[in-house]
């Protein structure tokens, strides 16, 4: 994800399962009102939940396994197959579980691997969630996650290091754009290549950010750098798709 002298996408990624890695998309065609395709369209739940399938809604992080708590998850590389709905988990190269997530058989195994590996963080035995249409997002609503690449240069600035972008956990990465300029689209429109969006929020950081995407090592303070320097814990925004349609990387983007 480098420099645009342009405002441009510069990547797409969707985290089919809340909590675990990314997976970068070269195009991907979205629905009004819909998210990108699978994104957090499973979770795990930790221990006994309130997830209830016939009736779903939107619950706190907490009541899942995520990054804000669990780093460790962050040392797996996981892949999902859209025609099978098969989960697969790497870790340090090998495959270490894999099961087809429409099945109780295929949830069992998944599971079965996250009561071991995650044994010391869990309140109970993990549990695959799911429910037709629903997202597992930190958020209520179904929407977009944006990031300003800019925005994430300045921080590093202010911090004297490089700071990875998959920290943020974006759908879609732009730039090309003045850092923070994002802060204030809120209530305008956002135009992604051929998808029209409404800015609803900015997108207030949490820990996870300070999680290494590639080590699970906690080695940044970034919410508490946000706040120091700029006055606000904000980095990203939320954008709901009100005409959809194709987008796809190096599409251009527009404010109105």
């Amino acid at each position: 994800m480098t420099g645009s002298a342009t405002p441009t996408v510069t990547a797409l990624y969707r985290y089919a399962v809340k909590g675990l890695s990314p997976e970068a998309r070269e195009r991907v065609t979205l629905e009004p009102g819909g998210t990108m395709p699978f994104d957090r369209a499973y979770a795990i739940e930790n221990g006994p939940g309130r997830f209830d399938a016939d009736n779903p809604r939107h619950l706190p992080k907490i009541t899942f396994l995520m990054l804000m708590r669990d780093e460790r998850l962050a040392t797996l590389v996981t892949t999902f197959d859209d025609a099978t709905e098969t989960l697969t988990v790497n870790r340090a190269g090998k495959q270490v579980a894999r099961g087809q997530l429409t099945t109780p058989l295929g949830r069992k195994m998944i599971e079965q691997f996250f009561a071991a590996y995650m044994k010391t963080e869990l309140r109970g035995p993990p549990k695959v969630v799911f429910a037709p249409g629903h997202s597992f997002s930190d958020v209520a609503l179904k929407c977009l996650h944006v990031v300003n690449l800019a925005s994430v240069r300045d921080l590093a600035r202010v911090l004297g290091r490089p700071v990875d972008p998959l920290r943020f956990r974006a759908n879609v990465y732009v730039d090309g754009i003045e850092p923070w300029a994002e802060l204030g689209w809120v209530g305008r429109e956002l135009t992604l290549g051929g998808v029209r969006t409404s800015i609803v929020d900015r997108t207030v950081r949490c820990e996870a950010t300070n999680v290494d995407p590639q080590t699970g090592a906690r080695d940044m303070g970034l919410p508490t750098l946000i706040r120091r320097t700029w006055g606000h814990g904000d980095l990203g925004i939320y954008a709901k798709v009100i005409g959809g349609g194709e987008l796809a990387v190096g599409d251009a983007l527009e404010v109105s």
